[in-house]
């Protein structure tokens, strides 16, 4: 079954995004802020992160950063799924190399996974 990392500090929108994650036939880990993330993104057995972008201790651009910089993780798929909008947030991201950016009020769940089965192949 493959994995899928969510980092993301809101716990509820976190609970939600995990619920409709695994509903979906895949495990989550789920971490609520940076230092945890990193801390997460280094399992081997990690398919895909889902990354927010303004986290405690580290934030997204970090994390991303880190990610595309380490051997072990630098091809897993990183969806940001964020709040922040604005032209130079999608430019930064996509920049370090995320998968894709999606703003948070202007996608469903539905459309989430959508695109996590799509990235994963399922």
């Amino acid at each position: 079954m493959k994995k899928v990392l969510i980092i993301e500090d809101d716990e509820f929108l976190q609970g939600l995004e995990a619920a409709k994650i695994k509903k979906s036939g895949y495990d989550v880990i789920a971490a609520q802020n940076g230092e945890d993330g990193m801390r997460r993104i280094s399992d081997p057995k990690i398919d895909l992160v889902l990354l927010d972008l303004l986290l405690p201790n580290f934030d997204g651009f970090q994390i991303l950063k880190k990610i595309r910089e380490t051997e072990a993780t630098k091809n897993i798929p990183v969806i940001v799924f964020s709040n922040l909008s604005e032209k130079k947030d999608l430019d930064r991201a996509t920049e370090l190399g995320a998968t894709r950016f999606m703003i948070k009020s202007n996608f469903s769940l539905e459309e989430l996974i959508e695109y996590i089965d799509k990235t994963l192949k399922k």
